[in-house]
């Protein structure tokens, strides 16, 4: 009974901090030229890894007994640490200009090429032979 409640309060918890953000922030943080693309790989990704994680629980938890929420514990300290350092906030910022703001953080910025460069740049057509 008490680790039925702990797994309750875990999915409780996590629904309530965690659990969006895995589908709030990437809506955010495309530009709007690959949201769609970027949404349909982050949708793809979150039922994959769901899918892993359902089928995985139960022996896990046989295994790790209570060191299983250690271990989820352990992950949300990770995402933590990664969001603290690597995610650059976008509280009011148009969409428009979301690329610009990959541009100016400290890490993403090697990453990330200007837009207008991409943009002027001239594609040509490729050469068969026969």
């Amino acid at each position: 009974v008490f680790v039925v409640v702990v797994i309750c309060i875990f999915v409780a918890a996590f629904a309530w901090s965690w659990g969006p953000l895995g589908w709030l922030v990437p809506s955010e943080i495309f530009p709007l030229e690959i949201r769609s693309a970027g949404q349909s790989i982050n949708v793809s990704m979150n039922l994959l890894f769901t899918f892993v994680i359902a089928q995985a629980f139960l022996a896990m938890l046989c295994h790790f007994k209570f060191g299983i929420f250690l271990f989820f514990a352990g992950w949300v300290v990770i995402m933590t640490v990664f969001v603290y350092f690597f995610l650059p906030e976008t509280k009011n910022v148009p969409i428009e200009e979301i690329s610009r703001v990959w541009m100016e953080h400290w890490f993403w910025r090697r990453f990330v090429t200007p837009q207008h460069d991409v943009l002027t740049k001239k594609m040509e057509p490729p050469h068969y032979s026969i």
